[in-house]
């Protein structure tokens, strides 16, 4: 029997934290994919070429230790046209981390990324709302509708993809890893993805790095 995992985010979780993107309202075929934990050598590339196969873009939040010891494989993510977000320096996890400390460890993380980027994710998902309220000034704190679960050993390829296609819809934000972590789900789940909504019309876009009317905090994610 396979433990209890959440896949898509439930709505009073999306509710409780109205500030934080969570999807995009739209009327079109699109999915965000993201990608947690980058960028690292084999894992990191291996995803661009999927996506490169499928004409789509993606986000990246990226740990800024990965960026200092792969620069090169950083810079294949700009130059093909994906996004990058900041994923803290040391992927710190919040409920665990003072306040000080983790706003030090996402500055450093901005210091150092070659791109300014306007997009930060938690590791984990896990932040305090006194770590997040000034964040909010400078950052969109992008969640997620969608987790695959690619990084869970106990869950099998077969099911993260099941579980994945399910729950994704037009302005699903996704989130994967390009991980040695995650590499057995997610290598499966990858191509089959990008090939499943690829027919059926859909089309794979980076998150937008500024505000727009389509991308208003609190007022255009559509819930669920």
């Amino acid at each position: 029997m396979i433990p209890l995992f959440v896949h898509k985010s439930p709505r009073l979780l999306k509710a409780f934290y109205t500030p934080f993107v969570w999807n995009i309202s739209t009327d079109e075929n699109i999915i965000y994919l993201t990608f947690d934990d980058g960028p690292i050598p084999d894992v990191t590339e291996w995803v661009l070429e999927q996506l490169e196969r499928f004409n789509a873009k993606a986000t990246f939040f990226c740990i800024g230790d990965n960026v200092l010891k792969y620069p090169d494989i950083f810079s294949q993510l700009v130059v093909n046209g994906h996004s990058i977000g900041n994923h803290t320096q040391n992927h710190l996890n919040g409920w665990k981390t003072d306040d000080s400390t983790y706003w030090q460890n996402v500055a450093q993380c901005q210091k150092i990324l070659p791109v300014k980027t306007n997009l930060f994710r938690p590791p984990y998902g896990r932040i305090k709302l006194s770590q997040a309220k000034p964040l909010l000034n400078n950052y969109h704190i992008v969640m997620w509708e969608v987790l695959t679960g690619d990084f869970e050993k106990y869950l099998s390829p077969e099911h993260c993809l099941e579980k994945t296609l399910k729950h994704t819809q037009a302005g699903s934000i996704v989130v994967m890893h390009d991980s040695l972590k995650a590499w057995r789900n997610m290598s499966y789940v990858l191509p089959r993805f990008l090939e499943h909504f690829s027919a059926l019309g859909y089309r794979f876009e980076a998150l937008p790095q500024q505000v727009s009317v389509e991308f208003k905090l609190g007022e255009a994610m559509k819930v669920y």
